[in-house]
Formats: structure tokens, C-alpha cells, sequence
């Protein structure tokens, strides 16, 4: 029997009773989705899961998109990215450090995410948390003025993490090949975007990839997008998940930031990552 709860006492849901690596029935599924909209973070516990099933799940939600970092991509599955500090014969396995700082998944596309999903496969012994931004009690709580300002801007995007460009430390955007980088241009998104599933606002993408506000001055434009990434990590907004093996842990790319921590490289973690693109019909 499917049961939900709350995950904290700002934001979030955790689902159990529920076998991911079994179709679900389209009740079932409605749950779920509708879990993950009223919490728009949405762990569900004690999965067993292959790449395939995994994958099915995913596709439920709409179309994934292969990550740009090709290397770690699962062998006969790309649409999904593995995240791991391990190595085989010295080599990574994994992405690590991915996304060590605050960030929306795909907004450097132009099609940007709808959800980003990770199946925990091995924890670590301490840390590796995931922090979460709730990005519409950030918008909710700004000032009508502050609103008012800000409602219509547009922001340009692109891969990398505004606040660091050191490809030598663990908080930069993870390194692209020269290739890769071919692969990724400047985009556009609204600065507050309204969710198309649940009408409500949400600041988008503030931290991470937003590097100016069109129509400003650059260093206007950023001095904005801090204020408002300030104020949008408040302690208020902001929570942390803890992983367990077996975790499937869903967010909801519109209504969030989300940042890795970062943890000791020997302490070996592997999540799998699958990133399904918004549907613009």
C-alpha cells in the first residue's frame, strides 16, 4: 500500500510502498506525480532497480536528455549519467563532485529540465547530502515591489557556475572537453517562471548557470541575480536529504535549486542520474 509523508517541516515528500521496477499502473504513477508536485522534492524508498526499469520510470514523466558529459554515461544507456567518486584500474567511473553548488538542473539549454531522478546504488559512510532551495516560497515571500521589478526580466544562461570559473577546484561547473563545449551556447529564460503543472511562480535558476539580465549592465545584472540567490538561501528555504541505498529521489527542476556537498573523495558513492526535459509540445 502506498504511503506518503512529509520529508521536513518546509518542503518535500517520502513515498513508500511502491515497486519502481514494476510498471506502474496509471493510478499508481498519478500518485507519485502528484506527490512530487505537492512536495516538488519526492524520495521514495526501497528500491531495487536495473538501468531498463529505471529508465521506463523516467520516460513516465516525458523525454530524457543524454548529459553533455558523454564519458560517464551508463554503457547502453546514455540517457543515464553516473555519478561516482570510485574508480576502475585508476580510472573514474563517475562524475564527481558534480554540481557542488547551487544550481537548476539544464538551465544552460534551451529546453531546460522538468526533473531531475537519482537512484542511490552505494552511500557513503558520512555525508553526500543533496541541499534543496524552494524556489516558489522564495519568489512568494519577495517584496511586491521586488516582484514587480523582476516579473518580466530575462536572464542568458550558460554551462558553468556563475560565482566560479577555476576548472582546478571542486565547486566549479564539472569540466567540459573542447568538444563538449561545442555543444552548449547562450540560451534565454524568464527570470520568474510560472510552473506550467501547478500555475504557480518560482524564481528560476538564479545560482549556477544565470551569468546576466538582459537589457542591464553586467555587473547590474549580477548584483541582482546575487540579491535574489541570497535571499532565496535563506535557512527558511532550504533543506537536506540524506540517502539510503535503494532511494529514488525525484525534484522538480522549475520549483528548486539543488546543490551536491561535497564529501571525501574515498568515500565511495554512486547515485545514477536521469534528467527529462520540460515539454514545449
Amino acid at each position: 500500500m502506498i504511503a506518503t509523508r512529509k520529508l521536513s517541516d518546509g518542503f518535500g515528500m517520502v513515498m513508500d510502498g511502491i515497486d519502481l521496477s514494476r510498471t506502474l499502473t496509471d493510478k499508481d504513477f498519478a500518485a507519485v506525480e502528484q506527490a512530487f508536485f505537492d512536495g516538488q522534492i519526492l524520495a521514495i524508498k526501497g528500491q531495487e532497480l536495473e538501468p531498463a526499469a529505471f529508465l521506463a520510470f523516467a520516460r513516465r514523466f516525458g523525454r530524457p536528455e543524454p548529459h553533455v558529459i558523454d564519458q560517464f554515461h551508463y554503457p547502453g544507456f546514455p540517457d543515464i549519467l553516473i555519478l561516482s567518486n570510485g574508480k576502475k584500474d585508476g580510472e573514474p567511473i563517475g562524475l564527481a563532485d558534480g554540481g557542488t553548488y547551487f544550481h537548476t538542473d539544464y538551465s544552460y539549454l534551451a529546453v531546460p529540465a522538468r526533473v531531475t531522478i537519482l537512484y542511490s546504488v552505494v552511500v557513503p559512510r558520512k555525508g553526500g547530502n543533496t541541499l534543496f532551495a524552494n524556489m516558489y516560497a522564495a519568489y512568494d515571500e519577495l517584496p511586491a515591489a521586488t516582484k514587480a521589478r523582476i516579473d518580466d526580466l530575462t536572464v542568458l544562461h550558460h554551462y558553468g557556475n556563475r560565482d566560479n570559473l577555476d576548472e582546478t577546484t571542486r565547486t566549479v561547473a564539472s569540466p567540459l572537453t573542447e568538444a563538449q563545449k561545442g555543444k552548449v551556447d547562450w540560451v534565454r529564460h524568464k527570470l520568474v517562471r510560472t510552473h506550467p503543472d501547478t500555475g504557480r511562480k518560482a524564481l528560476y535558476a538564479v545560482s549556477g548557470s544565470s551569468f546576466e539580465i538582459e537589457g542591464m549592465p553586467r555587473d547590474e545584472g549580477v548584483a541582482l541575480l546575487d540579491e535574489l540567490k541570497s535571499h532565496a538561501l535563506q535557512d527558511r528555504y532550504v533543506t537536506s536529504y540524506a540517502y539510503d541505498v535503494g532511494d529514488v529521489v525525484l525534484w522538480d527542476d522549475l520549483a528548486t535549486l539543488h546543490s551536491a556537498t561535497l564529501m571525501d573523495p574515498d568515500d565511495l558513492r554512486t547515485l545514477w542520474r536521469i534528467t527529462v526535459l520540460e515539454d514545449r509540445g
